[in-house]
């Protein structure tokens, strides 16, 4: 058994994320294991990319209210305690609500043969994440 050291937290890159978000890697895959375990933050407002995973991506939401979205898809509201699975392949974004934090955890897997795990597009535009606006907005 071994414990692993703490990293740092990261803040999301701009070409990935719009708005604050900061993850803290909690399992990074070492082979033979190909799961990927992130704690990810978002301020009110902050959002992913449009991006997908090669063999799907499972979220957690432990705090706060977030939205997720397939492409074409109905916006759906996360509260805490709900989890939602986007199958391989898949293009989705995801993060809080305009007025609220969300804290979730992602999981997902590597492929095992080095090719890539996630694909990124293009940042999620105002019009596309005000869709998501909830009616009232509260807890």
């Amino acid at each position: 058994m071994e414990k692993l050291s703490k990293q740092d937290s990261v803040k999301g890159p701009e070409k990935m994320f719009t708005g604050d978000v900061y993850f803290d890697v909690i399992a990074a895959g070492t082979e033979p294991s190909r799961v990927r375990v992130n704690t990810v933050r978002f301020a009110p407002g902050a959002r992913t990319a449009w991006h997908s995973h090669a063999v799907g991506q499972t979220l957690h939401v432990t705090e706060g209210i977030g939205l997720v979205q397939a492409r074409d898809g109905e916006i759906i509201v996360m509260r805490p305690g709900d989890t939602v699975h986007t199958p391989p392949g898949e293009w989705h974004w995801h993060g809080a609500a305009p007025t609220h934090f969300m804290t979730h955890l992602a999981i997902w897997e590597g492929t095992g043969d080095g090719s890539p795990e996630s694909t990124w597009g293009e940042l999620v535009t105002d019009a596309e994440y005000g869709r998501g606006v909830l009616p009232t907005d509260t807890p």
